[in-house]
């Protein structure tokens, strides 16, 4: 990137000269008393809840609710987490939520693949989940499981997975962060908030981000580079504008890429040594750069009534030459190719907008919404695609092949177009204190094409569909909430991948449908949630005579707990804990009918526990314990991969050194140094594509982080 980020001169400079001898926040903290809070400084101001719970989101065109009064399970996880794991994107921070898996792949919940742009969202607002986000310019990652097509249109029954991001603070805030990762990583990270003119009518946040060295493989290397700047303003009375501008820069090369199968070969059962160069090349990996302008207003109306309204444009631009080891053999002989993504460019244009409010009709409180959402996707491709083979090797024995001639990812041409655009209403009708109905409903309308290299149209499609929710929901107690949920949902079809009869054809769209019966209650400092569901919905693949088309029914049964909040004065708890049945239905052949869906655990667990040292309270000593069951590893459920445990280990010591809050941070990822597959997935996205196996990424080693961040 040409006007990326210097290096860490750069960034200190620009934190020292944008803060003040003395701000407000350094003043408070200087006249703290002595007893030390949980949360010091991490990126915001102290937190008057030093646990990690988030009481309310922004949930679509319902506006601004209570997590404990929605019908929806839905998993938050905060900045001040992260900073204090010290994650370095979105995907390490899933690791959380046990229903999510989205470390090395597309986001997915419940045991459902995620849409390329569907189901991923920023500040509510479509974005492209093919590449890195930096978590440094995020406020929190929320996750609603499972359908809410009535509430954001047509999407994969995967969830909606929303990134928030940072907003100015009330108070001055200039925070410097300086981080080593192994084996020689540099990380510099300023976090700077400012509120300006009369009566601090408007603010601005800035996130200045540099990263670049060696990781765990010898001679692999990663860099960060992110620019990210808010700015509101409270325009006039009642009316909040919002402008957003972040740009991106992510590279890495010589980590290991993704391991497929040949026809009938299982995953080995020990999986490949991740630190080894071969499997990674030095000159291969990710090459990405992401652009984001975003605008926001929000209009207070009559009493209770509010009108809000945003527009996202980006483009995620990538150069993708990961290697793919395709294992021949049970003996360990792979094959290893290079390009094999087909897209070098997503953009994305979204708009949302949503009036809600109260209205009291025969004495009766309906909390009323109208919206709509939408998007307009266009995809590139190079001119020249096609797998490169690089050559053959061994497991035991990797090679580090050569780089070839690749393609040039900027000359390419636009290869498909999809519009989608819905209209969504509803109500929440309040009978009486305890009980509540919701109805909603959205109609959308979806085109989308299939372009080639002239220009001409190959194949289109348009549809439209209704995508209707119900709940009920009861409150025994004003701190417990009982809900049953219904929802039904359109989503885009797929297309037909190479090697069928049908190539590129788009299937007609799907229909989803999920029931979810969930609790939840707030006791003291401790939110605790539970959710059933059941999700059904069309499973496409490639039939005997190489057409793809509809062919089965997955249908996925679960339950989801977690327990989140400060069990002791001095525990902090964030754990979750997934139960998941994913069957493949009803495909025709006994084979494959009935069997656990590939790539999927049963039991998946995140414990997060954090310890305050009693006798010295500015020290806290964290673990957190992630499990998952095996996982079936073909769609004839003939082979199965096992799972893992996998522990981290974490210690930070908070003080005021000058008045100033400061942060020392160490942590071990992965201390056991386990060896896992760290994801099994399909070969598609929604069906078995031909090849009766998935693909596999592996776990990162055992790593050290250290850090120190000052508030200034």
């Amino acid at each position: 990137m040409g006007h990326g980020l210097g290096r860490t001169s750069a960034v200190l400079s620009l934190a020292v000269a944008a803060s003040v001898p003395l701000t407000a926040h350094a003043q408070q903290a200087a006249q703290a008393p002595t007893q030390v809070q949980e949360v010091v400084v991490n990126g915001i101001l102290p937190s008057v809840d030093n646990s990690y719970r988030v009481p309310a989101v922004e949930v679509g065109p319902l506006g601004d609710k209570l997590l404990l009064d929605t019908p929806y399970s839905i998993s938050v996880v905060p900045v001040q987490l992260a900073e204090n794991q010290q994650l370095e994107s979105v995907r390490e921070l899933f690791r959380y939520i046990p229903s999510v898996q989205g470390e090395n792949i597309r986001p997915q919940s419940r045991g459902l693949q995620a849409g390329v742009v569907q189901n991923t969202r920023i500040d509510g607002l479509n974005i492209a989940a093919t590449t890195d986000y930096a978590i440094e310019q995020f406020e929190q990652v929320e996750v609603l499981n499972g359908l809410a097509g009535a509430l954001y249109g047509p999407a994969s029954p995967a969830g909606t997975f929303n990134y928030v991001f940072k907003r100015p603070t009330v108070d001055p805030l200039n925070a410097v962060t300086l981080a080593y990762a192994s084996q020689n990583s540099l990380i510099e990270h300023a976090d700077l908030s400012r509120r300006f003119g009369p009566d601090d009518m408007f603010g601005a946040r800035l996130n200045l981000l540099n990263q670049a060295g060696e990781n765990y493989v010898d001679g692999s290397g990663l860099k960060r580079r992110l620019v990210s700047l808010a700015l509101d303003g409270h325009v006039l009375p009642g009316t909040v504008v919002q402008l957003d501008f972040s740009t991106y820069r992510y590279i890495d090369t010589g980590f290991p890429g993704t391991f497929s199968l040949a026809q009938g070969v299982p995953f080995p059962t020990t999986p490949p040594d991740p630190t080894k160069v071969g499997y990674g090349l030095p000159w291969a990996g990710d090459n990405n750069e992401t652009h984001i302008f975003a605008g926001r207003v929000f209009q207070d109306l009559a009493p209770n009534w509010k009108l809000t309204g945003g527009l996202l444009y980006m483009t995620n631009d990538r150069a993708s030459t990961a290697p793919t080891d395709t294992i021949t053999s049970t003996t360990g002989a792979y094959t290893a190719t290079t390009v094999n993504t087909t897209f070098a460019l997503d953009r994305v244009l979204s708009n949302n907008a949503a009036l809600n409010g109260k209205v009291t009709l025969a004495g009766l409180v309906n909390n009323l919404f109208l919206g709509t959402t939408g998007f307009t996707w266009q995809r590139y491709t190079p001119f020249q695609t096609g797998a490169i083979t690089l050559g053959q090797a061994t497991l035991a024995n990797p090679v580090a092949f050569a780089e070839p001639v690749l393609p040039n990812f900027q000359n390419r041409f636009r290869a498909q177009a999809t519009n989608q655009q819905s209209f969504n209403f509803g109500d929440t009708l309040e009978l009486g204190s305890q009980v509540s109905v919701m109805a909603a409903a959205s109609q959308s309308w979806i085109s989308a094409s299939n372009i080639s290299k002239t220009g001409a149209v190959t194949s289109q499609y348009s549809a439209d569909g209704l995508s209707p929710t119900a709940s009920l929901i009861y409150k025994p107690r004003a701190n417990m909430t009982a809900y049953v949920t219904y929802a039904d949902s359109l989503q885009q079809g797929d297309n037909a991948p190479a090697g069928t009869t049908n190539a590129g054809e788009a299937l007609a769209p799907y229909r989803s449908k999920q029931w979810e019966v969930g609790y939840k209650i707030d006791i003291s400092r401790v939110n605790l949630a539970l959710a059933l569901y059941q999700i059904e919905r069309p499973y496409a693949f490639t039939q005997p005579d190489k057409t793809f088309a509809l062919g089965g029914e997955q249908r996925n049964r679960g339950l989801e707990l977690t327990a989140n909040g400060r069990v002791t004065p001095n525990l902090n708890v964030f754990a979750g804990l997934s139960l998941l049945d994913p069957k493949l239905l009803d495909t025709g052949s006994a084979a494959t009918s009935d069997k656990d869906i590939l790539g999927l655990s049963k039991v998946t667990l995140d414990v997060l526990l954090e310890y305050r040292v009693p006798v010295l309270p500015q020290l806290t000593l964290s673990t957190n314990v992630n499990y998952a069951s095996r996982r079936a590893g073909n769609y004839t459920n003939t082979d199965f991969v096992d799972g893992y445990t996998v522990v981290d280990l974490n210690a930070r010591y908070q003080m005021h050194v000058a008045g100033r809050p400061v942060a020392l941070r160490i942590a071990a990822d992965n201390v056991g140094d386990e060896r896992y597959w760290a994801n099994i997935a399909p070969v598609g996205q929604n069906g078995y594509t031909g090849t009766d196996s998935g693909t596999g990424t592996l776990g990162a080693p055992r790593t050290v982080r250290v850090s120190i961040e000052v508030g200034f």
